[in-house]
């Protein structure tokens, strides 16, 4: 349902809203290692020697959904699940496990305004990109549905793309919405996942990018990912891949 004009202004102003808290948040913070808060051996992104190297990384994965697998697949060979029901995008990379601490921080970052985990989980997504295709073109955050963005106040998708498309200087795919208000994902079967997102996106108007990155905080079954990839491959896009922080 389209919004109101009314409605629209508000979105607006809470957004203009959102982004002035999440700077002056960013401007007092100290620096520390946002998951001990050591000050002293503080990487790129506010993340501590020692904290970077416990993080729950994971060592092997398949190429095309992310999901871990016991050990490295030769080039060109993919998990099981992929060899039976092949996803509509050809590579994903989510670096870490969905554990503790990583888990504790997106929820805090999601539903805490804990906004300062942006810089550290992007930092880390840059540096995963490197074992992604070369010929992406164009980012897509995963789309909040509006009223979900006015509540929260902000897209964490939207977030983790903004460092990442400043450092590479990729396009951004903006029209893709989500049309409907969803109910949250967690604690929902595959099949519930998947029936609750059919139709939930939309293109609205053409896009012209060739490679699409799709870019989230957390995969799970990867059902919104691949809700996303049969938008633009229905729209032209030729190829679609997968950026998220974690693998459920």
């Amino acid at each position: 349902m389209p919004c109101s004009p009314l409605t629209t202004t508000k979105v607006r102003l809470l957004t203009i809203l959102g982004a002035f808290g999440r700077g002056l948040e960013r401007a007092v913070l100290p620096n520390a290692c946002v998951f001990c808060g050591a000050s002293r051996g503080i990487r790129q992104a506010a993340i501590c020697e020692d904290c970077h190297a416990e993080l729950p990384w994971i060592e092997n994965a398949c190429v095309r959904c992310g999901n871990p697998v016991a050990t490295r697949l030769p080039l060109g060979v993919y998990c099981a699940a992929c060899q039976m029901n092949p996803p509509p995008f050809i590579a994903t990379i989510a670096p870490l496990e969905y554990a503790f601490p990583v888990d504790a921080a997106i929820k805090a970052m999601k539903f805490r305004r804990r906004l300062f985990y942006v810089p550290a989980f992007a930092h880390i997504l840059g540096n995963a990109m490197r074992r992604l295709p070369n010929d992406i073109d164009s980012l897509l955050p995963v789309p909040l549905h509006w009223r979900r963005q006015a509540a929260r106040g902000f897209n964490q998708a939207a977030e983790l793309s903004m460092p990442i498309r400043r450092k590479t200087g990729l396009g951004l795919v903006k029209n893709v919405v989500r049309s409907r208000a969803t109910p949250y994902q967690s604690g929902l079967t595959a099949a519930h996942r998947q029936r609750n997102l059919e139709a939930a996106f939309r293109l609205r108007g053409a896009v012209s990018a060739r490679h699409v990155l799709i870019v989230d905080d957390v995969i799970t079954t990867g059902e919104t990912c691949r809700q996303l990839a049969r938008v633009l491959l229905d729209a032209g896009v030729k190829k679609v891949s997968v950026l998220a922080v974690a693998r459920a």
